[in-house]
């Protein structure tokens, strides 16, 4: 006979986690009851933070807080539809053309997170007789968004161009191939080659799509990212450009009929809802502000990019801040 408990089985049987907490050393899901900022309170204590993503301390800033507050007397709390219907608001259109501008494309298209920028777009540009080529280190929201793809998805070694190549001239002529990479590496810091990457690309007929979730404000003129920091911005066919980890990216390309094709299909722009109106606000004083970015980092050094965006988190903070308070930003 069959039994029906073998996920509560599985369930059960996973114990690590506990384990860990028993020896005091789960790191996960501390509530935090403070804002987020270079100090916060835990547990009633003031604790250093040194794993947040708001990298200039922005999130807090007195001038994006009252914004926010706007944009709720303005708009309310939600968009109360799908972009498909009415929840496309004027302040959506207005942070689109500013996040392609900043990044050197024509048009974009915002999504929720980034995250859901690489599963949407990934998983819709291609077809059936396609093909999806990755670095075999690219970050997990690419993995996924090539899954939900009919197309067939190919790695490459980390970095090796020759192994790119050698797999690109297997490649049919008359399908249709994206080159996903990510400009830094989340896990590894190195930066993609995006020159030889946008050149086998013209060589095989392919596309490239870039994810800056990393590199955005970390290098590149102005903080554009790996493609502006190689001068190959106009050969990157897509880039996911990020707000923030946790707030929305923008798919950026120079094709408006792209950006089109994204807007009318079911999988990148679901009918749920798009992001709130206090979200976009925020984002659209911080893109006014024009927050100093970090100093662009050395090619040939190569150095562990995200750490070093982390270590620079209370020295660009407190820098932003000033600048701010002094009217220089």
């Amino acid at each position: 006979m069959f039994t029906r408990k073998k996920l509560q089985e599985r369930v059960a049987a996973f114990t690590e986690a506990n384990e860990i907490k028993r020896n005091g050393l789960y790191p996960y899901f501390r509530p935090i009851g403070s804002g987020q900022d270079t100090r916060v309170q835990i547990q009633g204590k003031e604790v250093l933070m040194f794993g947040s993503n708001s990298y200039l301390g922005l999130t807090s800033h007195p001038k994006i807080k009252e914004a926010a507050k706007r944009a709720i007397d303005k708009y309310g709390t939600g968009c109360a539809g799908s972009r498909f219907l009415n929840g496309t608001l004027d302040i959506h259109l207005e942070l689109e053309h500013k996040l392609a501008r900043f990044v050197g494309k024509e048009s974009a298209l915002i999504f929720s997170t980034g995250f859901q920028v690489n599963l949407g777009v990934l998983s819709c540009l291609t077809g059936r007789n396609d093909y999806l080529i990755l670095d075999e280190y690219d970050h997990a929201s690419i993995l996924d968004g090539s899954r939900l793809s009919f197309s067939r998805v190919i790695k490459y070694a980390h970095n090796n161009m020759a192994d790119l190549a050698r797999k690109l001239s297997h490649l049919p002529e008359e399908a249709a191939k994206l080159i996903a990479v990510d400009g830094i590496f989340s896990m590894e810091g190195d930066l993609a080659k995006l020159p030889e990457i946008v050149a086998l690309a013209d060589a095989y007929g392919a596309n490239v799509f870039v994810d800056e979730a990393h590199s955005l404000g970390v290098i590149g003129a102005g903080g554009a990212g790996v493609a502006s920091h190689f001068g190959v911005t106009d050969g990157v066919d897509l880039i996911m450009a990020p707000c923030s980890f946790t707030h929305p990216a923008a798919a950026s390309t120079s094709s408006p009929a792209v950006s089109g094709s994204l807007m009318q299909s079911k999988k990148p722009m679901p009918p749920t809802g798009p992001s709130s109106p206090l979200v976009l606000y925020f984002l659209l004083v911080k893109a006014a502000m024009r927050p100093m970015c970090a100093p662009e980092l050395s090619c040939k050094s190569q150095r562990r990019a995200a750490p070093k965006r982390k270590a620079l988190f209370f020295l660009a903070s407190n820098t932003a801040r000033m600048s701010l308070s002094n009217g220089l930003i």
